[in-house]
């Protein structure tokens, strides 16, 4: 959209109240705001206007008023969060307008940022912009991070992914293919796991809702886990407790079974980390900012080669879908990358990509 036919005003989605479990319709609000001027533009500011912005587990957690490796969200501030779009106006050498880029704008239809704080993409060969808040943005980097430096992966180990379905464990499942491992994905239905299988490679994969499934569990993990990549908690993890190898690693990188209870529960299993010795690690992708470079490399190459596929799911109808998108994503109704289309490309920008 040109400029000049921005309209007066912009909505953004702002938090209202802290959820004591569950995202409830009165979490979020709706707000107007100014459209800002490029003449309002200081230096080193550039307008930036989204086209799809990125849906995280990792959102559930910003709206708590407690201590963790990020501040929280403020009551009454905008939603936190990332997109890809464009470049509007600039009052920066690093940026000019119509520049394709990745930026922490949150949930807004526009947005006026400093230029440290926004990422031109570089599309390499069979990458498309949204692969910037999915394979190779922050779900690809959790996935290659927690995978290759926590989690030591190497070839010949079984490997046991949670939340095997989605942005960052179906990434994790395929490097872990490369690496010559084997690999069981836990997902929440059987479409899931024929996807699992038939489209991204994985030896094997289980529906945790099954009635049966911690019976088929043990059978599946007889030779035990080498590796455990843990997106969910709960009962996979008392599980995967329970199947571990001696001097097993445990790369927890989220639970997302209990980011919507007042009573999250840990595992009941844990002295199997004593008798096993097990090496149960947390991490943050944050933590390895300064390599971000190098893995995307290494990541755009696999995605480019075919040797990592992905999937993504968009919702459609701009901003105000946000809080409802969120909601599905802790639903599971996502299979890979979920992301809302806030404002569609161009036909001009969709030519150039």
């Amino acid at each position: 959209m040109a400029l000049q036919q921005l309209p007066p005003t912009y909505k953004a989605i702002h938090l209202a109240t802290r959820p004591k479990d569950h995202i409830t319709p009165t979490t979020f609000t709706t707000q107007t705001h100014p459209t800002p001027s490029p003449s309002s533009l200081q230096p080193g500011q550039v307008l930036y206007q989204p086209h799809y912005l990125s849906l995280d587990p990792a959102m559930r957690g910003w709206l708590n008023d407690v201590r963790s490796y990020i501040p929280p969200v403020q009551i009454g501030a905008v939603m936190r969060g990332v997109g890809v779009g464009t470049i509007l106006a600039s009052n920066s050498p690093l940026f000019k307008e119509g520049d394709v880029v990745q930026a922490p704008s949150g949930w807004r239809e526009l947005a006026v940022l400093k230029d440290r704080d926004v990422e031109r993409i570089s599309l390499t060969p069979g990458a498309r912009m949204t692969d910037y808040i999915g394979v190779l943005g922050m779900p690809g980097l959790t996935a290659y991070f927690g995978l290759l430096e926590v989690g030591r992966v190497k070839a010949g180990d079984f490997v046991v992914v949670s939340g095997a379905a989605g942005a960052t464990g179906s990434v994790v499942g395929q490097i872990a293919k490369v690496k010559g491992a084997r690999v069981l994905g836990i997902a929440g239905s059987e479409e899931k796991c024929r996807w699992l299988v038939e489209e991204l490679g994985f030896d094997a994969a289980l529906n945790y809702k099954e009635k049966d499934f911690a019976k088929k569990f043990r059978g599946a993990t007889k030779g035990l886990i080498d590796v455990f990549f843990d997106n969910v908690g709960g009962e996979v993890l008392d599980l995967a407790l329970g199947r571990a190898k001696e001097f097993a690693r445990f790369v927890m990188c989220g639970g997302i079974s209990q980011y919507n209870t007042k009573n999250a529960q840990g595992p009941k299993n844990y002295l199997m980390i004593v008798t096993m010795r097990i090496r149960m690690e947390g991490f943050v992708v944050f933590d390895y900012a300064k390599d971000y470079a190098k893995a995307q490399k290494e990541l755009a190459q696999w995605l480019s080669e075919g040797k990592i596929k992905r999937q993504e799911t968009i919702m459609k109808g701009g901003i105000e879908k946000m809080p409802e998108a969120l909601q599905a994503l802790y639903a599971g109704a996502n299979t890979g990358k979920l992301m809302v289309e806030v404002t569609p490309p161009s036909k001009q920008l969709q030519a150039k990509l």
